[in-house]
C-alpha cells in the first residue's frame, strides 16, 4: 500500500521541487520589486533582471534533468500566457493616452503603421528567404511575427500613467504604435497560414472580407463600444456609492476579460479591441479620478505577467534550441532590431511631426520585440500548418530576436529615455520662488 503524502518525511529528505520552486519564485518577486523600483532612472530594464532569472532557472532545470515547457511541444500554454499578458498590457496602454483622435493628433502612429510595419514585414520575409531558405509562405509569416512591436516591453519607453505631463511625441508614437501593431499583424499571420495551407489565390477575397475588413472593423468598435459602457457603469455606481472605492483596481481585468472575449466571439480582433477600449474608457469623463485607480489595477497585472513571461522565456531557453537557426538566423534577428525596423521607420517618418533628428532615432531604434512575437509564434506552432524544419527555424529564430531585444533595448532605455526628455525638461518655464 503507497504511503499517504505528508507535509514532512521522517528522517532527511531535501530538494522537493515544490519548495525549490517556492523558493525560486519569492527570490523573482523580490528581484521584480527591486527592478520596477525607480525604473526611470536606472541604466536597465525591469525584463532585463526577469530574463537573467529565468535562464538561470534553466540551468537548473538542465542540470537536474528536469521535463520542462518546450516552445514547441506546450505551444497551446505559452499562447494562453502571452494572450492574456498582451490584452491586459494593450488596456493599459489606451487608458495611457489622452491626445484626441484626430487625424494630425495621431499622424506619427499612422506612418508606423501604414508605411513602416508593411515594409518592416517584407524586409524580413526577403531575409528569411534569403537567409533561411524558407517557402514564401514561412518567410511572410516570420515577417509577420517580427513585425509588431510589444505593448507590455514598450512600457519603459512610452508614456507615463492617465494625466501625465510627459506624453511627448516619441513616447506617444511608441506607446500608441505598439498598442496598434500587435492587433494589425493578425492579418499578415493568418494570410500567411492561408498561404500554407492551400494552392491557388481563392483565399485572398475572403481573407479581405472577414480578416482584414470585419475583423479590424469590428474589433475596434467592440472595445470602444463596451470600454464606455464600463466606464459609464462603473462611475455611475461609484457615484452612487454602489461600488466601493478600494476595488476600482479590479475594474480593469474584469472590463479587459469581456471586451476581448466578446471580441474573439465574434470573430474579431481581441487584440485592437482591447486597446480601443483603453481608450474608450479612458476617454468617458476623462478627468474622473476613477481613471488613474483602474490604470493602476492594469498596470499591476501587466507588471505580473511580463515577469511571468519573461522567467517562461528564460526557463526555456536550451543549447540545442538557441543553436536550431544557425549563424544565419541569428544574423536576421540582428538585422530586424538593427538595420530592417531603423530603416523603416525612417522612410516612414521622413517629413513628419516628430521634432528633429535624435526623436526621429528614438522611435526608430526603439522597435521592442517581445510577448507579442511570442503569442504569434505559439499561434503558428498551434496551427500545424508548417513542417517540423520550418516550424522550428521560425519558432527559434523569433525566440532569437526576443532575447537580443530585451538585453540591447534594455540595456539602451533608460539612458536613451532620459537623452530625449532632457531638452524638453529644460525647456519648461520653472515656477518663481516663493517671496520670503
Amino acid at each position: 500500500m503507497t504511503p499517504p503524502l505528508a507535509a514532512a518525511d521522517a528522517g532527511f529528505e531535501f530538494a522537493d521541487p515544490l519548495a525549490v520552486g517556492l523558493v525560486f519564485i519569492g527570490f523573482a518577486i523580490f528581484a521584480a520589486v527591486g527592478a520596477l523600483s525607480h525604473q526611470r532612472e536606472r541604466a536597465f530594464s525591469a525584463s532585463l533582471i526577469y530574463l537573467v532569472l529565468g535562464c538561470g532557472a534553466a540551468a537548473v532545470i538542465n542540470v537536474a534533468g528536469l521535463e520542462w515547457v518546450d516552445p514547441v511541444h506546450d505551444a497551446g500554454l505559452l499562447e494562453r500566457l502571452t494572450e492574456i499578458a498582451v490584452i491586459i498590457a494593450l488596456f493599459s496602454a489606451g487608458l495611457k493616452l489622452d491626445r484626441p483622435i484626430t487625424p494630425k493628433a495621431w499622424g506619427t502612429t499612422a506612418r508606423l503603421l501604414l508605411i513602416a510595419m508593411p515594409l518592416t514585414i517584407g524586409l524580413i520575409g526577403l531575409l528569411g528567404s534569403l537567409l533561411l531558405g524558407l517557402s514564401a509562405a514561412t518567410a511572410l509569416l516570420l515577417g509577420a511575427i517580427l513585425a509588431p512591436t510589444d505593448p507590455v516591453l514598450a512600457g519603459d519607453i512610452g508614456v507615463g500613467p492617465p494625466g501625465d505631463e510627459d506624453e511627448h511625441e516619441p513616447n506617444f508614437a511608441l506607446t500608441s504604435e505598439a498598442g496598434l501593431n500587435d492587433g494589425l499583424a493578425f492579418p499578415f499571420v493568418l494570410a500567411a497560414l492561408s498561404m500554407a495551407a492551400e494552392t491557388g489565390s481563392g483565399w485572398v477575397a475572403e481573407w479581405l472580407i472577414a480578416d482584414v475588413v470585419y475583423a479590424i472593423a469590428g474589433g475596434i468598435a467592440i472595445g470602444v463600444a463596451v470600454g464606455m459602457a464600463a466606464a459609464w457603469s462603473v462611475k455611475r455606481l461609484r457615484d452612487h456609492d454602489l461600488l466601493a472605492p478600494a476595488f476600482d483596481q479590479y475594474h480593469a481585468l474584469a472590463t479587459v476579460l469581456i471586451i476581448y472575449g466578446l471580441a474573439e466571439t465574434a470573430g474579431t480582433y481581441g487584440f485592437l479591441a482591447a486597446f480601443a477600449g483603453g481608450i474608450a474608457f479612458r476617454r468617458y469623463e476623462i478627468d474622473h479620478e476613477v481613471n488613474a485607480r483602474v490604470h493602476e489595477g492594469a498596470e499591476l497585472a501587466e507588471k505580473l505577467l511580463e515577469l511571468s513571461v519573461i522567467l517562461l522565456l528564460g526557463s526555456m531557453l536550451t543549447r540545442t534550441g538557441l543553436g536550431v537557426p544557425g549563424w544565419e538566423g541569428w544574423l536576421l534577428a540582428v538585422l530586424v532590431l538593427v538595420v530592417v525596423r531603423p530603416l523603416a521607420c525612417l522612410a516612414a517618418l521622413w517629413g513628419s511631426q516628430l521634432d528633429g533628428p535624435q526623436d526621429k532615432s528614438f522611435v526608430a531604434w526603439f522597435g521592442v520585440r517581445g510577448v507579442g512575437s511570442l503569442f504569434y509564434v505559439a499561434v503558428a506552432v498551434q496551427s500545424g500548418l508548417l513542417d517540423g524544419t520550418e516550424r522550428d527555424l521560425v519558432v527559434w529564430t523569433a525566440i532569437v530576436a526576443v532575447l537580443i531585444s530585451i538585453v540591447v533595448h534594455g540595456i539602451t532605455a533608460g539612458p536613451s529615455l532620459r537623452r530625449v526628455l532632457k531638452p524638453r525638461r529644460a525647456a519648461r518655464p520653472q515656477p518663481s520662488p516663493n517671496p520670503r
